[in-house]
């Protein structure tokens, strides 16, 4: 990089960052009002649980956020840039606004991805190590409901370790006749079955039976009960990346482990597409040197484009539309849009 992009990417960067940090604030705040889990946390371990719970909160928000939160700073920057006519004095040096952009992307790509791959996995370790985990007040345990094509049944647990394959306190409730119930102390999860070594066979109008080394067939895999006993963001990259190597036979499961996953990978794109759309909308001369209309188009835009992507991305996760598709699509089309006003500003000029 030669002088110039050092400008360009410095001024950049120092507005991303002070739109970060006015956001992040905010979104602190927001995080604040939720009293049930500020009271909750203080119960637990006192006023620095509580405010560090705010703080964890605050910064999911962010990165949930990024992409907008990275275009308003990016808009700020160029307008910097050409409040001071630096940008026109750029440009009349000889380079096109697509040479211009070449540090900033690059830099872009590279801060998404270690976002993505650092700071998201970070903060996701800091909220396990931290913070205590939400348990269900209804006391309902676990439910799973299977269906085979010989078996269909509906097993409760009461408590499961953390990865899923070891139950306690089993309920099996066989949904075809005769309608046995089984109860065990506990249950592995091998292979393809639920393995019960002792087991209580209850049936209607016969004594009990004491079953031992029972096996109850099954079509969930070990990554299945993992991304089942988690939501998507208590996850990091490397985990969701490891669920997706193994076999996750629930369809549901798959799509939003391989959304939320495509989603942090995919963050360089987004980002890139964010800042293309300012680009577009802010890099050009205007005599006057009012961008009032200019940088709320560009805004809008990147509301619009946001609101897409979470719509997307939920779709994805529910299993409507390919994960693919879903992350990807809403980035390539900001590009797509950004690259276009471009083209037509700038005349073709390359």
């Amino acid at each position: 990089m030669n002088r110039i992009d050092w400008v360009v990417v410095r001024r950049l960067l120092g507005s991303v960052g002070l739109t970060l940090v006015v956001l992040y604030g905010i979104a602190a705040l927001a995080e604040s009002l939720n009293l049930g889990r500020f009271n909750r946390l203080s119960a637990l371990g006192g006023p620095p649980l509580a405010i560090t719970g705010i703080v964890l909160g605050a910064a999911r928000w962010m990165i949930d956020t990024l992409p907008f939160t990275f275009l308003v700073g990016a808009i700020a920057g160029l307008l910097s840039l050409q409040s001071t006519r630096e940008m026109t004095v750029i440009k009349a040096s000889g380079l096109s606004v697509w040479r211009v952009m070449k540090a900033p992307l690059a830099a872009t790509i590279l801060g998404g991805l270690l976002v993505a791959l650092v700071f998201d996995s970070g903060l996701v370790w800091l909220n396990r190590s931290v913070l205590p985990p939400a348990s269900s007040s209804d006391g309902s345990g676990l439910w799973l409901d299977e269906r085979r094509a010989d078996i269909h049944y509906i097993l409760e647990a009461t408590a499961t370790d953390a990865g899923g394959t070891n139950l306690k306190d089993v309920t099996v409730f066989l949904m075809d006749q005769p309608r046995d119930r089984i109860e065990a102390p506990e249950a592995r999860l091998e292979g393809d079955a639920w393995v019960m070594p002792e087991a209580t066979r209850h049936r209607a109008a016969e004594l009990s039976q004491k079953i031992t080394d029972f096996h109850l067939p099954t079509s969930r895999t070990a990554g299945d009960m993992r991304a089942r006993l988690s939501t998507t963001g208590d996850l990091t990259v490397w985990e969701l990346a490891a669920s997706l190597a193994s076999r996750l036979n629930d369809p549901g499961e798959r799509a939003a482990v391989e959304t939320r996953f495509l989603r942090l990978i995919g963050l360089p794109l987004s980002l890139c597409g964010s800042l293309v759309i300012a680009f577009a909308f802010t890099a050009g001369y205007r005599r006057t040197n009012k961008y009032g209309g200019a940088v709320l188009y560009g805004i809008v835009l990147g509301v619009l484009v946001y609101v897409v992507s979470e719509m997307a991305g939920r779709a994805g996760g529910a299993g409507v539309m390919h994960p693919a598709i879903a992350v990807a699509g809403p980035a390539v089309v900001a590009i797509v849009i950004g690259v276009t006003v471009l083209l037509n500003r700038e005349d073709g000029r390359t």
